[in-house]
């Protein structure tokens, strides 16, 4: 009699275990009690699927809703009737058995029941029971004469639990349960019963051993079927990895499974490892004229005293960790990635051959889109990049590629500088060198490749719109620099002033179309660049640019009538700046002395009337190319320059042009 908490026995089965669990279970019992029983060479174990009574209402097969396990075994003996009502049961140790697995099957049916037949003493006798739900793991056991001629077993698991069944084809179970079983069809020391799945009337009838015996559907590959050792914390320990193709795959995943006692434990697809096999692969047949591609995926079932030693009790996974295991010494992906390198090998030629296109979409990736990497695809390994990357997959490996190697040659530098040996630093330096210089030219390309975009994105905002009409001086502005901003909110990489003059790059402060405190007027840009010149008493003076933009093709602002003067707003500015009541948006100090230089942009269109009206009326000053004007107002300290956007745009292409060629994105 026993006294067990089966319902917390259930509920504590862990994850691993799925609702063909129990069928496995029960099925690898029958084979067992048939190889228990002397001189049965008919071994024969049925699997009948019950079905629901009614039709599903759109005519299909109606829904699975339990199994019956029969076979002609020794039966419940008194030994193994008692086996069943202890838990934890050694009686089957020595086959792998943990005496926990009938749980699983409470875990997913509702009720388990026995109807066995054994023998005793001479005689025959029918056990009947069924497996309880609270304390007793038997009850309503009845024992009696049987009229039967042979002993076997009838096991009922009735009635799923709150789910429906996940396959109703009759095939598809087989073959899912062909794969949980098939180290008991290749054993090469035992011959499996003859196991048969069946509907309940016998209308469909699928032998389980034909899949590997005669019709062809799993084969081994004994070519890449192979042993291999691991070390673990005391001693190696030897594993068997045995490559089957599946043809016509459920799944169309190749898998590493991992096999204890004959039984499939855990099952990962191959591509986590080796990308290339993330796809079925396929055999060409001939016959005559015709031709037809027969696909499959690889499965390899690995073998091992290690894996029957460290099962889990519920059979759903190991006591060892997935990875890194100190306990141990071996882990599951130690064994799982060794298992990988025996498939690699099934379907060599293949996998090399797709390997060899994931190259190329690389690098094409890089010669189309991201020229920066090119200084590094020479030596990266793509072996872990995903067989059909995405471009952001693609870009985001070789960006971890990249910061792995800074993180490395920083590390280096550091040793040798902490070392202080001279010895070190002659060895290691040049290689150092190379090595950081890399880094640079795959940043500096990737921030000339962003240049290319921008100008010519920027030649694009200088054309006519469909209706006629020019971008509004808005979208080039935005292009240059953002508008209602400035630089504590828009640093130097997030700006495109480089497009007027590359000393604007790097500034101490900027202001793009706010209002100086104080006042309503707002320049387009400030510009006030870093202190790098100093007079007299040390006092900082920092030359100040100030941007208008005036949208292409507009030239109404040289009538006399206008009050948007683009030179007379630039002199204005200057003048109140010059005049030291303005601070910054933030409320800093603009500092201004009496030889602040000032530099005036103004950029517009050069239509006939301008350049009359700067030659004429404001005294400017054409540049040799006649694409812009200038003039120097000596009393305000200012330089200005009234400049075409062709001009800028002709300017910025000419100053990157030898980049661009370098970089083979002209």
């Amino acid at each position: 009699m026993s006294n067990v908490n089966i319902k917390r026995a259930i509920e504590n089965i862990r994850s691993g275990t799925s609702v063909y669990t129990p069928i496995v279970e029960t099925v690898v019992n029958a084979i067992q009690a048939i190889e228990s029983a002397k001189g049965i060479t008919n071994g024969l174990v049925e699997i009948i699927v019950k079905r629901d009574q009614q039709m599903d209402l759109d005519g299909t097969v109606p829904e699975v809703d339990g199994f019956e396990v029969v076979d002609n075994g020794i039966g419940f003996t008194d030994l193994n009737r008692d086996s069943f009502d202890t838990l934890y049961s050694a009686h089957k140790i020595s086959e792998g058995g943990k005496g926990f697995g009938r749980f699983t099957c409470l875990k997913y049916f509702e009720n388990l029941e026995v109807d066995s037949t054994f023998e005793k003493g001479g005689k025959l006798f029918d056990r009947c029971f069924e497996m309880g739900k609270e304390n007793e793991i038997i009850i309503n056991e009845s024992i009696a004469d049987s009229q039967k001629d042979s002993t076997g077993s009838k096991i009922k698991l009735i009635k799923l639990k709150r789910t429906k069944f996940p396959d109703k084809k009759l095939k598809t179970m087989a073959r899912i349960l062909v794969e949980r079983l098939l180290p008991y069809f290749v054993s090469e020391d035992r011959i499996p019963p003859t196991i048969v799945l069946r509907e309940e009337d016998e209308s469909e009838v699928v032998v389980l051993n034909e899949y590997v015996k005669t019709q062809g559907q799993i084969q081994e590959i004994k070519s890449a079927s192979s042993e291999y050792f691991l070390d673990g914390v005391d001693e190696q320990k030897r594993f068997v990895g045995r490559v089957f193709k599946f043809y016509s795959p459920r799944s169309q995943t190749s898998k590493v499974s991992l096999v204890a006692h004959r039984r499939e434990v855990t099952s990962i697809s191959l591509h986590k490892y080796i990308p290339e096999f993330i796809e079925e692969f396929f055999d060409r047949e001939i016959n005559g004229e015709e031709i037809h591609d027969k696909n499959f995926t690889i499965k390899v079932y690995v073998f091992g005293n290690y894996l029957d030693d460290n099962v889990s009790l519920e059979r759903g996974g190991f006591e060892f960790q997935k990875e890194n295991d100190a306990l141990y010494g071996i882990s599951q992906v130690d064994i799982e990635r060794n298992a990988a390198e025996l498939a690699r090998v099934a379907v060599d030629s293949e996998v090399q051959a797709r390997y060899e296109k994931k190259t190329r979409k690389v690098n094409e990736y890089v010669s189309e889109k991201a020229p920066w990497h090119t200084g590094m695809l020479a030596d990266v390994d793509l072996t872990d990049m995903p067989y059909n990357a995405t471009d952001e997959q693609i870009e985001t490996r070789l960006q971890k590629i990249k910061y792995e190697r800074e993180v490395q040659v920083r590390a280096e530098v550091k040793k040798i500088l902490e070392k202080g040996e001279i010895n070190d630093l002659k060895d290691k330096a040049t290689d150092i060198v190379r090595r950081i210089s890399g880094a640079t030219k795959n940043d500096l390309a990737h921030y000339i490749a962003l240049r290319r975009s921008v100008i010519d994105l920027f030649e694009k905002s200088l054309q006519l719109e469909a209706d006629g009409s020019y971008s509004s001086e808005g979208v080039v502005h935005d292009i240059i620099f953002p508008r209602k901003g400035d630089s504590d909110v828009t640093p130097f990489d997030d700006h495109n002033l480089w497009l007027i003059d590359e000393r604007l790059n790097f500034t101490e402060y900027l202001s793009s179309d706010l209002p100086l405190k104080g006042r309503q007027d707002r320049p387009d840009l400030l510009a006030y660049d870093k202190r790098v010149v100093f007079r007299g008493e040390n006092e900082a003076t920092n030359p100040v640019t100030i941007f208008e933009f005036k949208k292409p093709q507009r030239d109404d602002f040289v009538n006399p009538s206008s009050s948007e003067d683009p030179v007379q707003q630039v002199i204005r500015y200057v003048r109140r700046l010059r005049s030291g009541d303005f601070k910054t948006p933030q409320g800093r100090e603009i500092l201004i002395s009496e030889n602040t230089p000032f530099y005036g942009f103004v950029v517009c269109d050069l239509a006939k009337k301008v350049r009359s009206w700067l030659e004429e009326e404001k005294d400017f000053k054409p540049m040799p190319d006649r694409l812009g004007y200038f003039k120097w107002h000596e009393n305000l300290n200012l330089y200005i320059e009234v400049i075409g956007w062709d001009k800028v745009l002709k300017d910025a292409s000419m100053r990157n042009r030898i980049f661009f060629h370098k970089l083979g994105i002209e």
